[in-house]
């Protein structure tokens, strides 16, 4: 049996429900089975592991290998759960877990010259980000980059929305936009914004002739996308085609359109 949590150990990790403390601890919380198998798969640093007594026995296996790898189990109260982990039906397994994200110069100048990568501007919706993460992971997407304004993605909608993902890739937070496409662009990549105004559609054979080439997918704001003065950072913009009467695409649906157009593309151009 495993020791009930500590009320320090609590109180910490209430505090990474805030942005701001979590910023100063480099540390989120990871809710649910598939969050702490990927973050214990991949070798993320996990400082705790909470876990109610019901999910210790429907997960035994899991909390055994987390204990294995020394990482400090707690018992706690379904209660507790509900509050740490902020769902209205918790899975009762929450990790605290440190950053995984790295600088730009990692994804850019690393040993591997990347092919695609999702670029985010202005994004504010937690579920949309973590979604657009998890099928830039499915895509085969070298990395995901939350510029400027973007939601922060260890919000914990997002880090459920991304389904483990946030593990799997590499992960860039708060550059600058105009100084993230220069150098996306130094690193070989095409940068391509993804606007519903755009004359350019997807499926024009010059546009998807083009995605074989690397590139940078940029999207924009749920609700106005992306501004001239963004659109102007891109080589070009690109329109997913509607061909029924839908008025427009949500983000997470135009990046999996998007982002699957160059995957397929790449993979045949043997990338």
């Amino acid at each position: 049996m495993y020791a009930s949590a500590s009320t320090s150990r609590l109180r910490a990790a209430r505090r990474l429900t805030k942005r701001a403390l979590r910023q100063r601890e480099r540390a989120f919380l990871a809710e649910g089975p598939q969050a702490v198998s990927e973050a214990l798969a991949t070798g993320a640093g996990i400082r705790d592991l909470f876990v109610t007594a019901q999910a210790q026995t429907r997960h035994d296996g899991l909390v055994a290998a987390a204990e294995a790898a020394g990482v400090e189990v707690q018992l706690v109260s379904g209660e507790v759960m509900s509050e740490l982990a902020q769902t209205v039906t918790p899975q009762g397994l929450l990790a605290v877990c440190d950053f995984v994200d790295v600088p730009l110069s990692e994804v850019t100048r690393g040993r591997q010259a990347p092919r695609l990568v999702a670029l985010l501007a202005n994004v504010r919706d937690p579920g949309n980000a973590g979604t657009v993460l998890r099928t830039a992971d499915a895509a085969g997407a070298d990395a995901v980059i939350f510029a400027d304004a973007s939601v922060d993605p260890y919000n914990g909608k997002c880090v459920r929305a991304s389904a483990g993902s946030l593990f799997h890739l590499p992960v860039v937070i708060g550059p600058r936009l105009p100084e993230t496409v220069a150098e996306l662009k130094r690193a070989g990549l095409r940068v391509l914004a993804a606007d519903g105004r755009a004359g350019a559609s997807l499926d024009a054979p010059q546009a998807r002739k083009s995605l074989s080439a690397p590139t940078a997918w940029l999207f924009g704001n749920e609700a106005w996308g992306l501004p001239d003065d963004l659109l102007a950072l891109a080589d070009e913009s690109v329109a997913v085609p509607i061909y029924g009467r839908a008025e427009s695409l949500n983000l997470a649906t135009a990046a999996a359109v998007c982002l699957y157009a160059s995957a397929v593309s790449l993979r045949g151009n043997g990338a």
